[in-house]
């Protein structure tokens, strides 16, 4: 991995079109000397985790407007790296906003900055280096990611990029490649991409510019099938989504046969067949990961971002006055006031008058705090395996909970109905308490346990709080709202709970032998189903984490 970094960021400096590198893990040397090879000669503009819109894409010089009562543009940061390498430290901390407005720029070559009276365009082609360092579900975002044509994996590496890396000096200025590529090379993309079921049309493009700058590197004048081998191995291969078929096997034909079939075989053929036989040992790994981040990103348990007065991240100013809690953000004022003073001042006034109109304060974004809302299954059919697990997990997840700003909720059902065990909290000796005391034994009131749990969770809610609710059962509940004993009065009454349970939730099914009944109430409560015949209390926490 190391190596294929190093080479990834030499075709970087010959090809802008290939958008850069994301790298996860590697250690400072390894990364300097990353951005090294890709800029050499060139600018390098590091972008803080925090930086805002003005410093980012440009806008207004306060000192200078001021100063000659005209207002006066300044360039951003992405401006100045025009023709340079743009490096993201922590990419996967970075604000989806801040990430978007990057990506534009990287789709459109231009920095359009429209504030204050001015708007300014400038040039900005660039490459990007995303240095990651995000644990578990943590990385950078899609919208950047997307954008970069290379992602190597270092966290498993020791070894840093060093004298026998050599990286070659390509000179000052991007080189935008100009080699033949053929039809057959153009399908065997195509094919490939098929075959690892990299849907993007970026990822076929990147493999093209990438086979280009292979052999632009080595001085050729058209692509070679070594060079399509390498592309699809450093483009392709990280962003498979499925593992290729094995090849069919025929029967062995005679040695003059054999011969003659080797050298009509399609291009496309001898390259797959050279990427199965290169394919990483990680690779299903890889796959499984994608599949992961995907998964997350259409809904996680994670708090919600909400509004904030007085604390939180900054996310810019609006205009408004500073009263009931709002902070006035005097530099954001005085460059609302600034374009206009010479129109407000008298002759020989040098105040700064500012008006109602010029007033702005600042903005915050919090993200709310979650509630993990557990419904256990304290049934006669469920107690005497699965509790003890449960219990477990409940204490797992509280022990970090302060960490990760997080409220555990207890819900039990059993015999004819459902019980609050324990209210949201943090206290894990609370917690420790109310699980010493929990009893089994008695019927499956499913339907008590689901419609409990969707109370809890809009009680949840109405705190500016984040519910998620995951549900421990074997989905057999044989008790209704009622009380009765009629399964299917049962089966109607868990299934309309269920519906109505509107926060992002999971069910974990403990029965020996999961069955449909589960998978159709997770469907119902719009969740995910997940089958745990043989868990412990460790793996009932890391489930409920990664999902």
């Amino acid at each position: 991995m190391i190596d294929d970094a190093g080479l990834a960021a030499q075709l970087c400096a010959i090809d802008p079109g290939l958008g850069g590198i994301w790298i996860r893990g590697g250690d400072a040397e390894t990364r300097d000397a990353l951005v090294a090879a890709m800029a050499v000669g060139r600018t390098v503009r590091k972008v803080p985790v925090h930086i805002d819109d003005e410093r980012l894409l440009g806008g207004l010089d306060l000192a200078a407007t001021l100063a000659a009562d005209r207002p006066i543009a300044r360039r951003g940061l992405l401006a100045d790296a025009d023709g340079g390498v743009v490096v993201l430290p922590m990419a996967e901390r970075i604000d989806a906003g801040i990430a978007s407005r990057i990506a534009a720029v990287m789709d459109t070559g231009e920095v359009v900055a429209e504030r204050d009276g001015l708007a300014r365009r400038d040039p900005a082609q660039f490459a990007v280096a995303l240095f990651d360092d995000g644990v578990e579900d943590e990385c950078a975002p899609d919208v950047l990611t997307e954008r970069v044509a290379f992602w190597v994996d270092l966290r498993a590496e020791s070894r840093s990029l060093g004298e026998s890396d050599t990286l070659v000096d390509q000179g000052s200025g991007f080189r935008r490649s100009t080699v033949e590529v053929s039809d057959n090379a153009l399908s065997t993309i195509a094919t490939a991409a098929a075959t690892f079921g990299v849907h993007s049309a970026r990822g076929s493009l990147f493999t093209l510019c990438a086979a280009k700058a292979l052999a632009t590197l080595a001085n050729r004048d058209s692509v070679t099938e070594d060079d399509l081998i390498t592309a699809i191995r450093l483009v392709l291969i990280p962003r498979a989504t499925q593992m290729p078929a094995p090849p069919e096997e025929a029967p062995e034909p005679e040695s003059a046969q054999q011969s003659s079939s080797d050298q009509t075989r399609p291009m496309e053929d001898v390259v797959l067949d050279a990427v199965r036989a290169t394919l990483p040992p990680n690779l299903i790994a890889a796959i499984a990961e994608i599949g992961r981040r995907s998964a997350s990103s259409k809904g996680r348990g994670t708090g919600v971002k909400l509004r904030a007065q007085l604390r939180g991240r900054p996310v810019g100013v609006r205009s408004g006055l500073p009263r009931g809690g709002n902070r006035l953000s005097l530099i954001e004022t005085l460059r609302a006031a600034a374009p206009w003073q010479k129109l407000r001042r008298a002759p020989g006034d040098t105040r700064v008058r500012i008006r109602r109109d010029d007033l702005r304060i600042k903005r915050f974004q919090a993200r709310a705090e979650t509630t993990t809302i557990f419904v256990v299954d304290a049934s006669g059919s469920s107690a005497a395996a699965r509790l003890a697990e449960a219990k477990g997990a409940v204490e797992l997840l509280l022990a970090d909970a302060y960490v990760k700003r997080a409220q555990v909720a207890l819900i039990a059902f059993r015999g004819s109905g459902a019980d609050l065990l324990l209210p949201p909290t943090r206290s894990l000796t609370r917690a420790r308490r109310a699980l010493a005391e929990l009893p089994g034994g008695g019927g499956t009131p499913l339907a008590a346990g689901l419609a409990m749990a969707g109370e809890v969770a809009s009680a949840v809610r109405a705190k500016d709080r984040t519910p998620y609710v995951v549900v421990l059962t074997d989905g057999r509940g044989n008790v209704a709202l009622d009380g009765g004993t009629n399964p299917v009065i049962a089966r109607t009454d868990a299934e309309a709970a269920a519906k109505r349970i509107n926060a992002p939730s999971v069910l974990i099914d403990i029965s020996a032998r999961p069955r449909e009944e589960g998978r159709a109430i997770a469907a119902l409560m719009g969740g995910r189903f997940v089958a745990l015949p043989r868990g412990d209390a460790a793996a009932l926490s890391q489930t409920v984490r990664a999902s």
